[in-house]
């Protein structure tokens, strides 16, 4: 069994391969993609683990995108009393999702 705790978008996912997840969008990435990350924070592979100092030296993760879209819309709302000011926002964060191939270590 392989799966590491890979570091995207400001937030770490752990991953084995045959997985998707939902990353913030990557510029210049499109469907069909393929996404190499290089942040590795930790690696398991069979019954050896090596954990990053902060991160493991070339070890890879590999994988395939598979699907563009945008989150649940989310309303902002601003508000000051007495002084006439509201504001109303939405916003849909964009997302892809990824399906990862293969571990590399």
């Amino acid at each position: 069994m392989t799966l590491a705790v890979i570091k995207t978008g400001g937030k770490q996912y752990l991953v084995r391969p045959g997985d998707e997840i939902k990353i913030e969008k990557l510029k210049d990435k499109k469907e069909g993609d393929e996404v190499v990350f290089e942040e590795i924070l930790l690696v398991q592979k069979q019954n050896k683990i090596e954990l990053g100092t902060p991160l493991v030296k070339k070890a890879k993760v590999r994988g395939k995108i598979v699907a563009e879209g945008k989150g649940k819309k989310i309303t902002i709302l601003k508000y000051k009393p007495k002084t006439r000011y509201k504001v109303k926002k939405g916003h849909r964060q964009p997302f892809i999702k990824v399906k990862i191939t293969k571990i590399d270590f």
